[in-house]
């Protein structure tokens, strides 16, 4: 049993023109970015922003967004290259299965699939947050029965709502995407233009607190692995708080790879995947770090709120009106950052189950919508009842991780496939491979050690359990393993021989 088989890019491609399992090409370029900023623009900066500022970084959180970003826009321009090359479903598991081989392109599906079920039930039950606050507001109290200690049905009602409206079909999933996002994208910039009214220029002095300094408050964070390791200073600010404060917001960023797993569903994936995915991520960064500018501006670091930086920001200066705006706009940004998770989710879960490593019966694509009903179906179904039950603030801390780890693969994938299949048209090449590439491992590997020590655990007992899985099932039912490559290289020795397919 090979498990290091590939699948050669000319199958992948070749799979897609296959009766009942075809999506329907209908996303352009302006999709695409607003797709990105839709998932990207979320929780992070209504939230995040309080706790990077008032117990890592400071000020200088906006130096956080921008380490953040650049480690982004690292793995962003390896996404680029992949998604126009290989434009398949599945984003990170399908380029790995081009170029690792089968059992590391299972390990990356698996660590995608938790990645976004856990992501979009965490945004489920953020979003219910709010929206129990703004009903509230509203001289409304939600009954202890749907939203109470234990369970949370208000979480699962929206993730339902959101899988019938991706059941639709992809076209549909946009234009309501769209119309969201303006509102929010709106928002967000009020925030930035009312918020430049009310800033002093004392409250950035000192920029950088010093490490160790007081004016940290709420709990003390637990210590990232390299605290625990001796090879990072603890204790909040300073230089270290930065890069500390950059592995916490990284996680505002988590979703431009996502944009990666419509490339079967874009109209020209060779020219609008890398506008997509690079041009979402540009706004975002520009957005994040304008608000982190703003907020801290308001509002002395020290006594910036950790629950809701911007509101209470807002209530300080005399405009509670705004506060109440930004509760909108948080609850129609986690609208769609669900929306997209769960079409990233449904589209890995299609495009394993079309490789026969999960169940064939999810691969099915309704011939009405053009949309792999099933899994879509069966993702929203697993969603809502996590969303509803579980408790999710630890185990948030699993996508961060999840999703560095893709980044990881996804740039050591560009070298192999640069160096194995030097034939293939690529519409979009990473600049300086493979200094690029060599960079974004670093980038995430840091970003990665920044992270708890239990977070790290869960995660090797997730992969253990992955790889369960593939050896009860998975290896044995693989399509490639059963049927052969049909196109290309069909071996590791093909391709290191020199030979292309």
């Amino acid at each position: 049993m090979n498990l290091l088989r590939t699948k050669p890019v000319e199958q992948s491609i070749e799979d897609t023109d296959e009766p009942g399992h075809k999506l329907r090409r209908e996303l352009s370029a302006l999709d695409l970015t607003v797709f990105g900023v839709g998932v990207v623009i979320g929780t992070g900066i209504f939230v995040l922003t309080g706790e990077a500022a008032g117990v890592e970084a400071g000020p200088a959180v906006a130096l956080s967004f921008v380490v953040a970003g650049v480690a982004c826009a690292l793995a962003a321009l390896c996404y680029a290259e992949f998604a126009s090359t290989v434009p398949v479903a599945g984003s990170a598991y399908t380029f790995s299965y081009a170029t690792l081989g089968e059992v590391f392109a299972w390990i990356i599906g698996w660590d995608l699939i938790l990645e976004l079920a856990l992501g979009g039930a965490t945004v489920a039950s953020g979003w219910s947050t709010y929206f129990a606050d703004l009903a509230k507001q509203a001289g409304i109290t939600l009954p202890e029965a749907v939203y109470g200690e234990g369970h949370n049905l208000v979480a699962a009602a929206i993730v339902l709502a959101l899988t019938g409206v991706i059941c639709l079909g992809i076209n549909v999933s946009a234009r309501i995407n769209a119309v969201i996002v303006a509102v929010k994208v709106a928002i967000v910039l009020l925030v930035i233009v009312a918020g430049l009214f009310f800033v002093k220029a004392s409250n950035y002095s000192p920029f950088i607190p010093p490490a160790g300094s007081a004016g940290a408050k709420g709990p003390k964070p637990e210590p990232s692995l390299l605290q625990d390791i001796g090879l990072a200073p603890g204790g909040p600010f300073g230089i270290a708080g930065i890069f500390t404060a950059a592995a916490l917001v990284f996680f505002a960023f988590i979703g431009f790879d996502i944009v990666a797993t419509a490339a079967e569903e874009t109209k020209e994936p060779q020219r609008d995947m890398p506008r997509g995915i690079l041009g979402s991520l540009a706004i975002c960064t520009v957005l994040y770090v304008a608000v982190s500018l703003v907020v801290t501006g308001m509002v002395k670091y020290d006594k910036v709120s950790v629950d809701a930086p911007l509101a209470e920001a807002f209530r300080s200066v005399g405009r509670p009106w705004i506060a109440t705006t930004i509760s909108i706009g948080a609850l129609a940004g986690l609208t769609t950052v669900m929306m997209i998770l769960m079409i990233g989710q449904s589209r890995v879960f299609f495009a394993m189950s079309r490789d026969r490593l999960l169940p064939p019966v999810f691969a099915q694509v309704s011939e009405k919508t053009g949309t792999p009903v099933r899994t879509t179906v069966t993702t929203g179904v697993v969603m809502a009842v996590m969303a509803a039950l579980l408790p999710l603030e630890e185990l948030a801390k699993l996508v961060n991780i999840g999703t560095l780890f893709a980044f990881i693969v996804v740039a050591i994938g560009v070298v192999i496939l640069r160096r194995t299949r030097p034939d293939l048209e690529r519409s979009f090449r990473t600049p300086l491979v493979p200094l690029v590439p060599i960079l974004s491992v670093l980038a995430s590997f840091y970003l990665m050690l920044n992270l708890t020590a239990q977070t790290w655990i869960r995660f090797f007992v997730w992969m253990a359990l992955g790889l369960l899985v593939y050896w009860l099932y998975g290896a044995r039912h693989s399509r490639l393993g059963t049927e052969g490559a049909r196109t290309g290289p069909t071996s590791r020795e093909t391709r290191s021989s020199g030979i292309s397919g």
